[in-house]
């Protein structure tokens, strides 16, 4: 199975084989900030299941909570947040949902990361695994 993705205006483009290690929405303050929303929603994929198949992604690096790297991909046209790569989980990349094509942004929450950051109005996902933040 591959599922693919792009930005806003198409010029890059992204894909991934196989099933996500897990689905996520995350409530940091970095991410808050990152998506101009209360969290990002994400589906979690090895890092060597994915790739950039057109354009090249600008990127910015933001120390998170953790001390460590969160190096944001998005693309230098149209703004689009397109995935994250976090130093403390190298082995994965974090694809913002929104990006997804043909309904596959429709998924699961798994996991709630960040629940100490969680905005008021945002309710916890019924069946959802809640971590205050990580390493805790």
């Amino acid at each position: 199975m591959v599922t693919k993705g792009s930005c806003m205006c198409s010029q890059i483009a992204y894909e991934f084989s196989g099933e996500p290690a897990t689905t996520a929405l995350c409530h940091c303050t970095d991410c808050q900030k990152w998506s101009g929303a209360a969290y990002t929603a994400n589906v979690v994929v090895p890092r060597k299941d994915f790739s950039v198949t057109k354009g090249t992604p600008k990127t910015y690096d933001a120390i998170g909570d953790s001390g460590k790297v969160n190096k944001h991909f998005f693309c230098g046209n149209c703004g689009s947040s397109l995935y994250t790569e976090l130093e403390i989980m190298p082995d994965v990349a974090c694809v913002k949902s929104g990006g997804l094509d043909g309904g596959a942004a429709n998924h699961e929450v798994k996991v709630e990361f960040y629940t100490k950051d969680r905005l008021g109005y945002a309710k916890e996902v019924p069946g959802a695994d809640q971590v205050t933040q990580f390493g805790q």
